[in-house]
């Protein structure tokens, strides 16, 4: 008697799994958003000791108590942000340079500052291995924001902050976008909020979450008696 053994499904199978069961079902229906995530190949950027879980539903440890965000967040992001060709992006915490690498294909040129130099190492490396050129990788905090290269059309903490400085704000086109998770555990809000005009702002919560926040990032007023 001859036994079929079902075969381990392939890479491709796996991304094409993780896109249909953890993306789409969160609302990712953008079909730009979609097929980046089959263009660029997420495990290449994932640390070796974690590759096995580059699409598992899970934030991915990166050291320093920073984490690669789960896939279909990364996804949501995208698809919040609207980006167009033209769009100057601002990236705080680029860690193994994969969102700069989507934000990269999406936009016209990423800034992404990251706080850690081996982060920023590993990113340089993953970016040139992919030929994305249109990024500028610069070691610095910017937990408190980063007026450098401002104005920006879009601006992305891929990390959370307990509360949001006025200068990540202050730093938008009008018209520019901003996502920030902020709050404290156990629930923090994801936001996207919106430049209308000079010194105007709107702020729509998308969802409730929980993640590592910034290194150094802004704490929240303590009232001490």
């Amino acid at each position: 008697m001859n036994i079929e053994l079902n075969p381990e499904p392939t890479i491709e199978q796996t991304r094409l799994n993780m896109i249909a069961q953890q993306i789409r079902t969160w609302y990712v229906l953008d079909d730009e958003v979609l097929d980046l995530l089959y263009k660029i190949h997420r495990e290449e950027f994932v640390p070796n000791a974690y590759r096995h879980a580059a699409f598992v539903d899970m934030e991915i440890p990166l050291g320093h108590g920073q984490v690669m965000l789960a896939p279909k967040m990364e996804a949501r992001i995208l698809q919040e942000l609207h980006i167009k060709k033209t769009d100057k992006i601002l990236e705080i915490g680029t860690g193994t340079g994969y969102m700069t690498a989507l934000l990269a294909q999406l936009g016209a040129h990423v800034y992404s500052v990251e706080i850690m130099p081996e982060f920023k190492n590993m990113a340089e490396v993953n970016l040139k291995a992919h030929n994305i050129t249109n990024t500028t990788l610069e070691l610095g905090d910017a937990a408190h924001g980063r007026s450098k290269h401002e104005p920006y059309d879009v601006i992305v903490l891929t990390a959370s902050t307990p509360v949001l400085p006025d200068n990540f704000k202050n730093s938008l086109n009008t018209g520019g976008r901003l996502f920030a998770i902020v709050g404290e555990d156990p629930v923090m809000d994801a936001e996207l909020i919106t430049c209308v005009a000079p010194g105007e702002f709107t702020v729509v919560k998308m969802f409730e979450t929980s993640t590592p926040a910034l290194i150094n990032a802004a704490q929240a007023s303590r009232f001490t008696f």
